[in-house]
């Protein structure tokens, strides 16, 4: 190899040097540029140290080219050697393969089922050439030309899918589709019309509904028997008779064959009736062979062995492996320390798990006699063992233990009979006579005069139990009880449940003046004996007297420990947290104790008395709220709030004259509150009682002659229809006063609000043009106050005049842009008189001016909506969505404009973006009214009320769901609660309370009304 390598290196030389390139050119490596001679001219060529352009192969011009030999390539390569890849795929493991291959590919495929006329063949006619960069630099251009040329047609070509898909939906609609008309008819059946409705049956026989398998039953040997009585002579079957064979046309059989020696029994017949014979003999000696010998009985159960195989079966369900290991390591645990009790009862458990009882049992039993002091391996051997051996096992263990409690109690309980159980516990006791669980077990099982000679022993023996004493001054009468509790006292001075005892003791026996003095005595002693005093723990106790009706002692104990420990300026804070705390646990005289002590430490913080007024309103009766507001004024005289909630009082109790006395007294103390004023005039006004108003404003006029007031006489004025005269005097009078009082005297926001009481008060008594009048003048002084314009454009609207309706919300728009309820008054204006496009107009320009406002988006869906526009509702509810992600009502309105189907999981989306809006919350309990989940639907009705009780529509869509679903019980519970509610918000509540025939109805009749007019069309 050497010489042949030394032979062949100047070949090559040769030949490179004769070509003017060597190996490395052949190869594609850089050209070798020749050494610049002396014969060559003294300017140097431009192309001289220059890259070689794109594709150059040096000397393929003159024919030059480079090659290659064996030597550079290695030896030949047979076929079926295998390649070097040792992990190559099958077909691809021999060179042959891979050549094979690389031939495949290189050739294409020119059948004429590839070809095509317009595009030709599928492939490339030149995939085979290289691809160099001018070829990428034109399928670049290419496909620009093509992205070009589809974006033209993308638009075009897009609405002729779209045309189509809808096409092939007219044609061939869904299932679904096809029964839409009917799904929504359902809403119109009724419950029983839908109870009506038959179970849908099968109408297939019993053999379609269960098919079996076919079953081939043997012929019995009766079958053989009956034909046999039946004046047949054949007892038997002929083997022969079955080769013989059924010639056609032959009538007689073989010759020979009708021979009466074949018709004697012989060896080649079978008798069936031997055969059942033997069969039954081969029964019997299988069944004797199973018997018991002595009591000649058979040990088999035939109707329970096969069930009895299951307490075969372990019933541990681990490896079994595992259960071999277990074992082997808890032996040599007992062989290594046999004195050790938990591995004898981890041994006898672990038998007892895989079904070995009996193994338990031995092991267990051995385990009391390598242990005989172990408590626990007795009370473990008593368990395992069955009911009479128990019994002796507990008895041999209190021989060896017999201090113990716990095996005198197992051995009581053991016991079937209460007298053998009595018997066993006094056994125990004349042994272990210090022990409180023995006493306690024993004192349960006798009568109370019994009950009270044990107790008295057991507190000579156990003078340390608090539970003793207690339980024995329960059974004693009031003066040994007594004697009792100070002996109690005496040997446990620091346990608080025994003052409590006797304060509760003192308090059920009449004497409540003891239970403040004990409880202060119970404090000052348990400190002397060093007891830190807790007060939460103290509290807690007082909530216990409290559900055990011994209100003194609770009241008491609060008043004892509720400023322990709290600093000065967190006492109120704690105190409100504390009375509320209560309320939750049920305890509602401990938080009227919490209460009554705050208000003398704050008699003059408005805010406790009002804590304790809605508690008193929501716990308490009409006469104890009344008590309180009577103190409440006397310390708080400029609360107007609590003069309101004292005459709102009276009033909803029908007491009339006691509620004007209350404003009385308020106008007195508060001589310049409009809230009072208002409340006086709505009283007189809701009575029908004019004069008595007239007198009222009078002496506020004489208190307080203010600008105020006169605004209160054009109120009063309004009720007997002299308003107008009255504001032209006060005008006439004060001219130049009336915006001045705004300004000073009272806010602008007041003088509006009465402005509007005065105009609402002459609408709804039907004098429409005072009512305009009224609102005119008010507007010039007050034209930035969105209700004025809104009444004025309502009354319009009432009137029939659109035209000076949709001025007067013009007019209002322009002074109050942002006002919302004036542009959805506007849009509903132009819907009612048709004009469809300015409404869709006017929402538009509202959003515009009030970005992000969910109402407006929310009208502009449902206008959609109403005209049909489906498509167009979508798709404004879904630009909604995106402006106010976490707006409630428009995701309570987004779960029902999608289809059936689709609902459920639009809500929970609706849930995941607004878990706690009382519009989504509503919104699902709709959905599963709707689903007939009645359950379901009644919890999330709750919880929306519970979240906003002031949202009227859920109490109405409630209450409307009761009347369908619920009882009368129910039916009353949602309008009570409804009634102490009283909603003021909500769409289709505010639509029937703000009605002007409507103005008088409570709270009840406006519930009633709202309901009456939901239909189900969800």
């Amino acid at each position: 190899m050497a010489s042949t390598g030394a032979k062949q290196a100047p070949k090559i030389v040769s030949k490179t040097s004769a070509g003017g390139t060597g190996a490395a050119g052949a190869s594609g490596g850089p050209p070798i540029m020749p050494l610049a001679s002396p014969l060559m001219g003294k300017k140097k060529k431009p192309f001289l140290g220059m890259p070689a352009p794109l594709g150059y192969v040096p000397g393929l011009g003159r024919g030059a080219t480079g090659f290659t030999t064996r030597s550079d390539i290695g030896p030949a390569r047979d076929a079926n050697d295998p390649v070097d890849d040792r992990h190559a795929p099958p077909g691809k493991r021999t060179v042959g393969d891979q050549m094979k291959k690389n031939q495949d590919d290189d050739d294409e495929d020119l059948n004429d089922t590839n070809y095509d006329e317009f595009n030709g063949y599928a492939g490339s006619l030149f995939s085979s050439g290289p691809y160099e960069k001018d070829d990428e630099e034109a399928d670049a251009i290419y496909a620009a030309l093509d992205k070009r040329m589809d974006e033209r047609r993308k638009e075009r070509r897009e609405l002729r899918e779209k045309e189509e898909i809808e096409k092939y939906r007219m044609e061939r609609p869904k299932i679904q589709q096809q029964f839409s008309d009917l799904k929504r008819k359902l809403a119109e059946v009724s419950e029983e019309e839908w109870l009506s409705i038959p179970e849908v049956g099968d109408a297939r026989n019993k053999r379609q509904r269960n098919p079996r398998y076919e079953k081939l039953t043997p012929v019995p040997d009766s079958f053989f028997s009956k034909h046999l009585q039946s004046g047949e002579n054949h007892t038997s079957v002929d083997p022969l008779q079955g080769s013989c064979l059924n010639l056609g046309g032959l009538n007689t059989p073989y010759p020979g064959s009708m021979t009466p020696g074949l018709m004697t029994p012989g060896t080649g017949e079978l008798d069936m009736r031997k055969i059942g014979q033997a069969r039954n003999t081969l029964m019997d000696m299988r069944l004797s062979q199973v018997s018991d010998s002595v009591s000649g009985q058979t040990v088999v159960d035939p109707k329970g062995y096969l069930t009895d195989l299951n307490s075969m079966i372990p019933t541990y369900g681990g490896d079994i492996s595992d259960i071999k290991k277990a074992r082997l390591l808890l032996k040599s645990v007992r062989e290594t320390n046999p004195h050790h009790p938990p591995a004898w009862i981890a041994s006898a458990r672990l038998e007892e798990v895989t079904g070995k009882l009996q193994v338990a049992r031995n092991l267990i039993m051995k385990g009391t006699e390598m242990c005989p002091k172990s408590e626990d391996v007795w009370l473990e051997a008593a368990r395992l063992q069955p009911g009479d051996t128990a019994k002796a096992v507990v008895a041999q263990a209190v021989r060896h233990l017999p201090q113990s409690v716990r095996i005198y109690i197992r051995a009581a309980e053991l016991e079937t009979d209460v007298r053998a159980k009595k018997r066993v516990l006094r056994k125990a006791l004349e042994n272990v006579s210090k022990s409180v669980r023995l006493w306690k077990t024993a004192v349960e099982l006798e009568e109370p005069e019994d009950a009270r000679i044990m107790l008295s022993r057991a507190v000579e023996c156990c003078p340390t139990s608090v539970e003793l004493w207690l339980a024995l001054a329960r059974l004693e009468t009031y003066e040994n009880a007594r004697r009792v509790l100070n002996k109690a006292r005496e040997n446990i001075p620091t346990d608080r449940h025994i003052w409590i005892t006797a304060a509760k003791l003192e308090e059920a026996n009449g004497n409540t003046q003891m239970v403040e003095k004990i409880i202060d005595r119970a404090i000052t002693s348990l400190r002397a004996n060093g007891v830190e005093i807790n007060r939460e723990q103290w509290i807690q106790d007082a909530e216990e007297c409290d559900k055990a009706s011994s209100v003194a002692t609770c009241q008491a104990v609060i008043r004892a420990v509720i400023g322990i420990g709290i600093e000065e300026e967190d006492r109120k804070h704690t105190w409100m947290e504390d009375a509320e705390s209560c309320v939750a646990h049920g305890a509602l005289e401990c938080a009227r104790a919490i209460y009554a002590h705050a208000l003398q430490v704050f008699p003059s913080k408005k805010s406790v008395w009002l804590r304790a007024a809605y508690f008193e309103k929501n716990h308490g009766t009409r006469e104890s709220l009344e008590a309180l507001l009577q103190r409440a004024v006397a310390h708080c005289p400029k609360a107007e709030v609590l003069w309101l909630m004292g005459a709102k009082s009276k009033w909803l109790a029908e007491d009339v004259p006691a509620a004007r006395s209350i404003l009385a007294l308020a106008f007195q103390a508060n001589p310049n509150s409009e809230e009072i004023w208002l409340a006086a005039v709505k009283l007189e006004s809701e009575n029908n009682e004019y004069e008595r108003a007239r007198r009222l404003l009078a002496k506020a006029r004489s208190s307080a002659p203010t600008a105020r007031v006169s605004v209160s006489v054009l109120f009063l004025g309004t009720l007997s229809g002299s308003g107008l005269q009255v504001f032209h005097r006060l005008c006439r009078s004060v001219p130049h006063r009336l915006t001045d009082v705004s300004a000073k005297l009272l806010n602008h926001h007041s003088v509006c609000q009465v402005f509007m009481k005065s105009v609402k008060l002459e609408w709804v008594l039907g004098n429409i043009e005072a009512a305009q009048e009224l609102c005119t003048e008010a507007l010039k002084h007050y034209e930035d106050f969105p209700k004025l314009w809104m009444m004025r454009g309502q009354i319009e609207e009432q009137c029939e005049n659109m035209d000076k309706a949709r001025e007067a919300y013009n007019q209002g728009l322009k002074k109050c842009p942002h006002s919302v309820p004036l542009w959805l008054l506007l849009s509903h204006l132009e819907e009612r008189v048709g004009q469809l496009t300015r409404a869709r107009a006017i929402l538009e320009k509202a959003r515009l001016k009030n970005p992000q406002t969910a109402e407006l988006w929310l009208e502009s869906v449902r206008l959609e909506y109403r005209a049909g526009l489906k498509n167009i509702a979508n798709t404004l509810m879904a630009k909604a969505l995106q402006e106010c992600p976490n707006s409630g009502i428009l995701w309570a309105e987004a779960v029902f404009l999608e289809a059936r189907p689709q609902r459920k999981t639009k809500s929970v989306d609706a849930l995941k973006k607004c878990e706690h809006d009382p519009h989504v919350l509503l919104a699902v309990a709709k959905l599963f009214w709707s689903e007939r989940k009645i359950t379901k639907s009644r919890e999330w009705f709750l919880r929306t009320v519970k979240i906003e009780p002031d949202l009227g529509d859920a109490w109405a869509f409630f209450y409307k769901f009761e009347l369908q679903h619920g009882t009368e019980e129910q039916q009353e519970e949602v309008r009570k609660r409804c009634e102490n509610a009283e909603p003021r918000h909500g769409e289709l509540w505010c639509a029937e309370s703000k009605h002007v025939l409507n103005w008088q109805k409570k709270t009840g009749e406006i519930l009633a009304q709202v309901a009456s007019k939901i239909k189900n069309t969800f």
